[in-house]
Formats: structure tokens, sequence, C-alpha cells
């Protein structure tokens, strides 16, 4: 038996695999592939890439969220200007 390097179940029965074969964890479903005698680690898959680059997308629309707030300030300065006026 293995376990998953995600969850920690450690039921997972590798018996009928070979090294480098990928399976699922049944307890949280990550991909797996062995990588020997009961040693399991993440299986390359694109769900991984992909989490990455969202990531990194909603890290740009925070920088893009504070450029906006900046340009409301300089708005809101504009207006007490006039008013001031």
């Amino acid at each position: 038996m293995a376990t998953c390097p995600e969850c920690e179940f450690d039921e997972i029965d590798t018996a009928e695999h070979e090294e480098g074969d990928t399976l699922s964890c049944p307890e949280c479903g990550k991909n797996l592939v062995l990588l020997g005698h009961d040693e399991l680690d993440f299986a390359d898959d694109d769900d991984d890439d992909d989490l990455e680059d969202d990531e990194e997308d909603d890290e740009d629309e925070d920088e893009e969220d504070v450029d906006d707030d900046d340009d409301l300030e300089d708005d809101e300065d504009e207006v007490d200007d006039e008013e001031d006026a």
C-alpha cells in the first residue's frame, strides 16, 4: 500500500501497477504516478499548469485594480479642485 502525497490517504493499492503507471487517489482524486515500490508522486497533468496560469492571471488583475484605484483618486481630486474654484 502507498500513501497519497496530497491527502496522505495511506491505503492506495499499487500491487497491480508497474513503475510509471498513473493512478488516482480514491480519497482526493489527485492524479498520481508510481515511482517505485509503494512510492507515489504527482502525475504531470495539464490541470496543474492551468491552476498556475489562473493564479498568475489573478495577480495581474489585482495589479490592474490598484491602478484603477489610483485613477479614481485622481478624478476625485479634480472634482474637489473644481468645487473650490
